[in-house]
């Protein structure tokens, strides 16, 4: 077997573990979500379900040729769309009547998404070559969800202090642009993929 051969049997070890830990965690997150009244993390909890796609989608797709494989990783920077527009969806509903969500079990929820999230990041920082922008979006994806987790924390603390909803709207425009971010920065992987395909296939690179 060679390295190649190693290093794709690891990543498509790793994508199926990272996708259980997420579909497993979504619902305990919505669950909260739901119950604390919190918009930032129920728009996570979404997350959890687009990290699921992403590894399942990755896993499937692996051993797809170059030119396939960077359709697959745009198809990928849409997918990690969704959970913005969720969001923003929830965050518009919101603007005309802000409710403080309840602080202890966003918080509680919020540690043990870092947890789950923090434990896909490194795992998937070891293998986010193997699988060009397939991986690429799985890893930024995870890293991306744990800053979030972090920073609804901070909100959950800085709710308790003023006792407004406002911190909660303000994270979920934060978590539109992160994930406008992290699409972007897939979708460029996937170019150089597009492009790579075409050069190896001898045709002009436009």
């Amino acid at each position: 077997m060679t390295g190649t051969d190693d290093l794709a049997r690891r990543l498509r070890r790793t994508v199926a573990v990272v996708a259980a830990l997420n579909f497993a965690y979504f619902f305990v997150e919505v669950g909260v979500a739901l119950a604390a009244g919190s918009v930032s993390l129920l728009a996570d909890s979404v997350d959890f379900l687009e990290d699921t796609a992403v590894n399942v989608l990755i896993f499937v797709a692996l051993g797809w040729p170059l030119r396939r494989r960077a359709v697959m990783g745009k198809a990928m920077s849409v997918i990690i769309l969704v959970p913005a527009l969720f969001a923003g969806w929830e965050v518009a509903g919101r603007f005309a009547d802000p409710t403080a969500p309840a602080v202890v079990p966003v918080v509680v929820a919020s540690v043990g998404a870092v947890l789950v999230n923090g434990t896909a990041a490194w795992l998937l920082a070891r293998v986010r070559h193997g699988g060009g922008s397939l991986s690429r979006a799985a890893f930024l994806s995870a890293r991306n969800d744990v800053l979030v987790n972090v920073a609804v924390i901070v909100m959950a603390l800085v709710t308790a202090w003023t006792g407004s909803g406002w911190p909660d709207l303000v994270l979920g425009c934060g978590i539109v642009l992160l994930a406008l971010h992290a699409a972007w920065e897939v979708w460029e992987v996937s170019e150089d993929e597009r492009l790579a395909a075409r050069a190896l296939a001898g045709e002009p690179i436009d």
